[in-house]
């Protein structure tokens, strides 16, 4: 169908890759168990989104480069990195608003946290690298169109990274919201999430490949 192979085995083994804890996983839990759900959704469009700038990338052959060229991997890594460090030093930094009752911290609008994890997703070359590797074992290899293929395949996998990443959104926000969660941990949790995203834009930075 549209030029793909083995689709049931494609759409198992993308629910598995997506279910595979990472930076994404991580904003998403951070931001649904610290805002709520809505808070938590517009990390997974942005994320998403990015998602399709990968796959567009893929299609149309633009990945190959991070393939070949070692001096643009290693600006987008570091890139990468950055962002990934300027989020974690963002939230470290998380300011509390001085009330009567408890310390609470700063909101992030909806619209900074869809740019999160746009650009986290976007911003990391292990992912362009990835679905360039992954994808071309889907495609048959007499199929009229492979940039269809390529684009099906992508969106088959978008869309279920999705429903999982609601899911995950959602479950944080009903885990958070059950244990009734003080503003002050909540606080804590964040900078905790911070250090986290420290941790992964250095070892982003350090990696060899």
């Amino acid at each position: 169908m549209f030029g793909t192979q083995d689709l049931w085995l494609f759409v198992i083994s993308g629910l598995l890759l997506n279910m595979t804890p990472g930076p994404d996983s991580i904003l998403i839990m951070a931001r649904s168990a610290g805002q709520g759900f809505k808070a938590g959704v517009a990390a997974v469009l942005g994320i998403c989104s990015g998602t399709c700038v990968h796959i567009a990338a893929a299609a149309f052959g633009l990945s190959a480069l991070l393939a070949t060229s070692a001096e643009a991997f290693l600006l987008i890594k570091l890139l990468g990195a950055a962002y990934l460090l300027y989020i974690g030093v963002q939230m470290l930094r998380t300011k509390t608003a001085t009330s009567t009752a408890q310390a609470a911290p700063t909101p992030a609008s909806l619209g900074t946290i869809y740019r999160q994890g746009l650009l986290t997703n976007v911003l990391n070359p292990k992912v362009a690298l990835f679905f360039l590797a992954f994808l071309p074992q889907f495609v048959a290899p007499d199929a009229a169109d492979k940039t269809l293929a390529f684009l099906v395949l992508g969106a088959i996998f978008n869309l279920n990274g999705m429903l999982w990443c609601l899911l995950l959104a959602w479950t944080s926000a009903m885990a958070a919201q059950k244990v009734k969660t003080s503003q002050q941990v909540k606080l804590w949790l964040n900078r905790t999430v911070g250090a986290l995203f420290v941790a992964l834009g250095l070892k982003l930075a350090l990696s060899r490949a």
